[in-house]
């Protein structure tokens, strides 16, 4: 079992490095703009210098990897290394290719979400291609106080200020800027779905009748919660309904029907898990 959830991921890491290089080869780095991270560094030496990325990316990479050996597992220490080799031989394979296009707006929307696919996918096989995990995880071993999140959000800034003053086009820096935020609205995607679920929060005083309606009409269960109002001091249940967007309207039209007086708070609930909706 161990060998083969092992032969998973690098092939996940495989794959993921692949998609992230097309990316790069094929959107953002014919475009000059920048993903953050190593890759952005890579992208400067790649214009100035013109020096191949993908070894640029190893290059860098390697003291990472040595500030981090002792640091990281064994399993992360190598999916990371194969991760890092796979995708820099991948971008300078995908780099002898013509771009797919040299619209830079095209380019910053579908490479962004590109890359946060590939992304994603190594996430998934919790594995990663070095370069800005790395540093925000050394970052974090010298200053603990500081977040992951943060620190990435801190590194892929400097990057892309660098793309903007050694390229010289500010331009570089907006789109950049939107590829990155596509990139980790797609691993949020990837990772919670897309298919967020509503959240209703209902106080009436006829809370029996509310929730038997529910269940018979909707098909959807209620949970009470004990509540007290502050003002009036007067204990009450309320209910708690988690339902899809298409049941909305319904579920407000039945506890307005029997309670008119009834209080609705309804709020998006990024990911639900359970009988009737996600297994996992």
């Amino acid at each position: 079992m161990k060998i083969k959830k092992m032969t998973i991921e690098i092939l996940g890491t495989i794959l993921g490095s692949f998609i992230m290089a097309i990316a790069v080869s094929l959107f953002l780095l014919p475009n000059q703009l920048s993903s953050g991270g190593i890759a952005g560094i890579a992208t400067i030496t790649y214009y100035l210098l013109n020096f191949p990325m993908g070894i640029m990316i190893i290059a860098i990479n390697v003291p990472l990897f040595i500030l981090a050996i002792f640091k990281i597992g064994k399993s992360f220490f190598f999916k990371s290394m194969i991760g890092t080799i796979t995708l820099s031989v991948f971008i300078d394979f995908l780099d002898k290719l013509e771009p797919l296009t040299n619209d830079r707006f095209l380019a910053c929307i579908y490479g962004g979400i590109i890359m946060g696919l590939g992304t994603a996918l190594l996430l998934k096989v919790n594995s990663s291609t070095g370069g800005t995990d790395l540093t925000s995880y050394i970052v974090k071993e010298y200053k603990p106080t500081i977040s992951l999140s943060r620190a990435i959000i801190i590194i892929d800034t400097v990057i892309i200020t660098l793309n903007v003053i050694f390229l010289r086009e500010i331009e570089i820096g907006l789109y950049s800027a939107i590829a990155i935020y596509l990139m980790g609205k797609m691993i949020d995607i990837l990772f919670e779905g897309i298919y967020f679920t509503k959240l209703l929060l209902i106080v009436s005083d006829k809370n029996e009748e509310i929730a038997k309606e529910i269940g018979d009409k909707i098909k959807r269960g209620t949970t009470g919660l004990f509540g007290k109002g502050m003002y009036t001091e007067e204990e009450k249940i309320v209910l708690m309904c988690a339902a899809s967007r298409g049941d909305i309207a319904k579920i407000k039209m039945i506890a307005r029907k029997i309670d008119p007086d009834s209080f609705i708070v309804i709020t998006n609930s990024r990911e639900v898990v359970g009988l009737g909706f996600k297994k996992t």
